[in-house]
């Protein structure tokens, strides 16, 4: 049978060494199971569509963290941040690579990420961009990070070329993130203890309004947040008027209506 080759897309000319090491094709291994899990964490709550617009670290390969929120990229599972694959007969910390290739492509970077829904643990779930680039799109290029068809069609196409191509966690053998989860201690404590924490703000009435950023701004923000004043500048949206697409009381620290406003001269 003839190889498989095909163009991974923009992710093998973005530049940087990681990435090119992401792309590399590598030999021959067993093909690993196709199915995928429905996740429980990932089934999600109707919310109305929202824009957050900021810098953005990192947890693993398909989680970030914008100002207090956690966003989930949508569509795709990236392996956890301990979980090891294996490849030519040798263990490699594929949840790392994955994080760090994420890292790698935010970092210094101005991302948009417009809301999808919210899932089970109070996470955005969200398509991010960092300009038209797509991350879950660099992800399942790459090879560290499987579709998950059953939520988009988005990212199939890109993840059956770094199978076709042998790339990151094709190259060799490995476990379905949700399998892994569901195997892990680690992973099992976690989500434990957010199922935890949800159930206290619950029961304390603190999570009311939940979810936060929906039910909180809407009738203020329009679909538009910032996750600070330096973003919204960065956006040239500032200064922010009350009832203005992205004002939020937060960023308003002398409560006058006016958020992100220039430093009054004396």
């Amino acid at each position: 049978m003839a190889k498989l080759t095909h163009d991974i897309g923009p992710v093998c000319r973005f530049g940087t060494a990681l990435i090119k090491r992401a792309c590399s094709p590598m030999a021959l291994k067993p093909m690993v199971r196709q199915a995928l899990l429905v996740l429980p964490f990932l089934l999600c709550f109707p919310a109305q569509a929202q824009i957050y617009l900021g810098s953005v670290s990192v947890i693993d390969g398909d989680t970030l963290v914008m100002g207090e929120e956690r966003i989930r990229l949508h569509g795709i599972d990236a392996p956890e941040a301990n979980q090891t694959c294996q490849r030519d007969s040798e263990t490699w910390a594929c949840g790392q690579a994955a994080a760090d290739l994420l890292r790698e492509l935010v970092h210094g970077q101005r991302i948009e990420c417009q809301q999808r829904d919210r899932d089970v643990y109070g996470r955005i779930v969200a398509t991010c961009r960092m300009g038209r680039i797509d991350l879950a799109e660099m992800m399942t290029s790459a090879g560290l990070a499987v579709a998950l068809p059953q939520f988009s069609q988005d990212y199939v196409l890109s993840a059956e070329r770094a199978q076709a191509s042998r790339v990151g966690m094709w190259a060799g053998e490995f476990m379905m993130p949700a399998d892994f989860r569901e195997s892990d201690p680690e992973s099992l404590q976690r989500a434990a203890e957010w199922n935890r924490q949800m159930t206290e703000e619950q029961a304390s009435g603190s999570a009311a309004d939940w979810p936060p950023m929906i039910a909180s701004n809407q009738s203020n923000n329009q679909g538009i947040y910032f996750a600070n004043c330096r973003e919204a500048r960065a956006a040239g949206a500032a200064p922010l008027y009350r009832g203005e697409p992205g004002y939020r009381p937060e960023m308003d620290g002398d409560g006058d209506g006016i958020a992100c406003e220039p430093p009054r001269r004396r």
